[in-house]
């Protein structure tokens, strides 16, 4: 028996070797080029550097820690949302999330944001609910929800860390909402 490698989810597997190359720039050049184009801040509406790293700032990542846990959770989810809803919509999903994030955080507050959690977290809600079936909920998504969601809650109040909870929260909700757009799309 041959075995060959697959290339099983391209935009999964393309998201996380571009992570992977910013990362290994930051180590070669230091924090200031993530900083410069790979952290997302308040800024003007009219700098197209603003509108540029609300995309790029799901490239970088502040540390060895924080790269590894995104990309371990992005790989184990990521392929099963590719698999359920497509390479397109698995690439919009990126960069909805990626921008809908950006903008709440640019709204309530002027920290930098840095990493592709909020994107993991849309994509752990949405392989929850893979299994959605007509008029059923899947009990397995009802605890992701408590469990992930009300944990960042909770942190988000009590926490004075640098990670960005509410980040994760509005990832969250959004691959919830997209877990229900395409399912209902399916269904017509």
């Amino acid at each position: 028996m041959k075995f060959r490698l697959k290339y099983n989810a391209p935009v999964i597997l393309t998201f996380a070797l571009l992570c992977s190359a910013v990362f290994l720039l930051s180590l070669v050049y230091g924090h200031a080029f993530l900083s410069d184009w790979f952290v997302t801040h308040r800024g003007p509406l009219s700098s197209v550097h603003t509108w540029l790293s609300m995309f790029t700032y799901v490239l970088g990542h502040a540390s060895l820690e924080h790269f590894m846990s995104n990309m371990m959770l992005l790989l184990l989810v990521g392929p099963v949302v590719e698999e359920k809803y497509g390479a397109k919509n698995t690439l919009i999903i990126i960069v909805f999330t990626a921008v809908l994030t950006a903008w709440a955080n640019m709204a309530v507050t002027n920290n930098g944001l840095i990493g592709c959690s909020g994107v993991v977290f849309a994509f752990i809600i949405l392989c929850s609910m893979t299994s959605f079936k007509r008029g059923e909920v899947p009990l397995t998504m009802i605890l992701v929800v408590a469990l992930y969601l009300g944990q960042e809650i909770v942190a988000g109040v009590i926490s004075s860390d640098n990670i960005s909870q509410m980040a994760h929260v509005i990832g969250g909700i959004a691959g919830a909402a997209f877990g229900f757009f395409l399912e209902n799309g399916k269904r017509r």
